[in-house]
C-alpha cells in the first residue's frame, strides 16, 4: 500500500509534525495532575476540596471525555478539514483551563474539565490520522515513535518551565504556559499542507479498494473483531492502573513537603519521566517491527505494576521522582505502540479512527475510574493501599496482554524504511 503519486512526503509536512507534537504536548492532556495539586494546594478544605472530590472531578471530566472518543474518531475518519479540527479543539482546552483560576464551585469545575476532556478526545485520533495521511502505512510505527518522542519532549519543557516558575508566581503559572502552548500548536498544524494529508490512507483505507460500506458505530466495529476487543479490555486496565498514579503522588508530595513545593516536585516528576519516555519512544518506534508489538506491550505493563509496588516504599520526595522515571517507560511503550496495533487490526478498513475512538472510549473509562478508585482508597486506607490496588491491576492487564492477545505485526508489509524525519524526506512507496 503506498500513498498514490509516489511523491516525496514534503519536508515541511514532517518538519510540522515534529512542532505540533511538541508544542500539543501539554494541551492534549489538559490539566493533567495539576489539577489536583492546584485543588489542593489552593482551594484546599476551606474551600470544600479534599483527595475525594477532586478525584470526583477528574472522574466527571473524563467520562465526558471518553463518551466524545468515538464520536471524535468517527468526525476524523469522515471529515477532510482535520487541520481546523485540531484548532477548535486546542481552543477548547486552553479556554476551559484559563477560566480556572476565575472559578471555586464544583460544578463550574467540573463543568469547564469536562469541556476540556470532551475536547482532548481529538487529539489522539486527529495526530494518529493526519501522520497515517501524510507519511502513510508503511512508515507508519516508525513515524508514531518519533511523534510520541517529540510530544514527549514538550512535556518535558513544559513541565521544567512549570517548575522554575511556580516556584516564582504560584501553581497559576500553569494556566499562562498551556496558554502559550496553544497558540504554537495552532501556528504548527498550520504549517501542515492540506495536499500532503491523503484523506483516504488517513483513516485505514488502502487505494485501489474502493469505498468502504456505511461505517458501523465504534462498538459495531469492534464487535465484529475479537482481537480489538480485546486489546479494547486491556487498554482500559492501563489507564485504570496509570491515570490515578502520578496525581496520587502529587497529593501526596503536598501532605509531606507543602503546598509551595508540591507543584514544582510534581513538574519535575514529570520532566524526569518524559526525559525517559523520548529514548523510549524513539527505540519503539525504530524496533517494533523487528521485535514484534507483543513483548514490548509487555515490558509496559509490567514496568506499570512494579511502579505501584515502589511507591509504597518511602515517601521521600526524591525517592518518589526517581519510582517516576518508570513512568517514562510504560508510557513511552503504549504512546508510540497504541495506534500501531489499531492500524494492524483495521488496515483496509477505512475505519481506523472509528476504531480508535471506541477502544480509547474504554481506556477513557478506566482512566476515569482510576481517579475515584484512588481517592476512595487513599480516605479509607492511606496512599500506600491505593499504590498496591494500582499496581495489581497493572500486574492482570500483563497476563491478560500475555495470553490473550495475539501478535499483531506484519512483518511482510515492513521493510527498510527510512525513519520519516523532518530533516530526512522519504518516499512514501519506498521499497515497493
Amino acid at each position: 500500500m503506498s500513498r498514490p503519486d509516489d511523491a516525496a512526503v514534503p519536508t515541511r509536512a514532517l518538519c510540522a509534525l515534529d512542532g505540533l507534537n511538541f508544542t500539543l504536548a501539554d494541551v492534549r492532556d489538559g490539566l493533567g495532575p495539576y489539577l489536583a495539586i492546584y485543588l489542593l494546594a489552593v482551594r484546599g478544605p476551606d474551600g470544600g476540596w479534599n483527595e475525594a472530590t477532586i478525584g470526583l472531578v477528574m472522574t466527571i471530566a473524563g467520562i465526558a471525555g471518553l463518551l466524545a472518543q468515538t464520536p471524535a474518531g468517527a468526525l476524523i475518519d469522515r471529515t477532510r478539514h482535520k487541520r481546523a479540527v485540531v484548532v477548535a479543539a486546542a481552543l477548547a482546552v486552553t479556554a476551559s483551563c484559563l477560566l480556572l483560576p476565575f472559578i471555586s464551585g464544583f460544578y463550574a469545575v467540573a463543568a469547564t474539565q469536562s469541556l476540556a476532556g470532551i475536547a482532548g478526545a481529538v487529539f489522539p485520533p486527529a495526530l494518529a490520522a493526519i501522520t497515517l495521511g501524510v507519511v502513510g502505512p508503511r512508515a507508519f510505527s516508525r513515524r508514531i515513535g518519533r511523534n510520541e518522542a517529540f510530544n514527549h519532549a514538550g512535556n518535558a519543557v513544559s513541565a521544567g518551565l512549570a517548575a522554575g516558575t511556580a516556584l516564582l508566581f504560584g501553581p497559576v503559572v500553569v494556566f499562562w504556559i498551556m496558554g502559550a502552548l496553544a497558540v504554537l500548536s495552532i501556528i504548527a498544524v498550520m504549517m501542515v499542507p492540506a495536499g500532503a494529508i491523503d484523506d483516504e490512507l488517513a483513516r485505514g483505507m488502502e487505494h485501489g479498494e474502493g469505498e468502504a460500506e456505511e461505517a458501523p458505530s465504534g462498538w459495531r466495529a469492534l464487535a465484529g473483531n475479537r482481537p480489538l476487543v480485546v486489546f479494547a479490555g486491556l487498554m482500559a486496565a492501563f489507564h485504570l492502573a496509570n491515570a490515578a498514579m502520578l496525581p496520587s503522588v502529587g497529593q501526596l508530595l503536598t501532605k509531606v513537603v507543602g503546598k509551595e513545593d508540591a507543584t514544582s516536585l510534581v513538574a519535575g516528576c514529570i520532566v524526569a519521566a518524559q526525559c525517559v519516555m523520548v529514548p523510549v519512544a524513539m527505540l519503539v518506534g525504530a524496533k517494533a517491527d523487528a521485535w514484534g508489538r507483543k513483548p514490548l506491550f509487555l515490558a509496559g505493563f509490567g514496568v506499570l505494576a512494579l511502579r505501584g509496588v515502589l511507591y509504597t516504599l518511602s515517601s521521600n520526595p526524591w525517592w518518589l521522582m526517581g519510582v517516576q522515571l518508570l513512568d517514562g517507560v510504560g508510557a513511552g511503550v503504549f504512546g508510540a505502540l497504541f495506534p500501531v496495533v489499531v492500524a494492524d487490526l483495521t488496515r483496509g478498513t477505512g475505519r481506523f479512527n472509528v476504531s480508535q475512538g471506541a477502544i480509547a472510549t474504554a481506556q477513557g473509562l478506566g482512566a476515569a475510574l482510576s481517579a475515584s478508585l484512588a481517592g476512595a482508597v487513599i480516605v479509607g486506607a492511606g496512599y500506600s493501599a491505593a499504590f498496591l490496588v494500582l499496581g495489581g491491576i497493572a500486574a492482570a492487564g500483563f497476563l491478560g496482554y500475555l495470553f490473550l492477545m495475539p501478535e499483531t505485526r506484519d512483518s511482510a508489509a515492513h521493510a527498510g524504511l527510512p525513519p520519516g524525519g523532518c530533516a530526512a524526506p522519504m518516499q512514501a512507496a519506498a521499497g515497493g
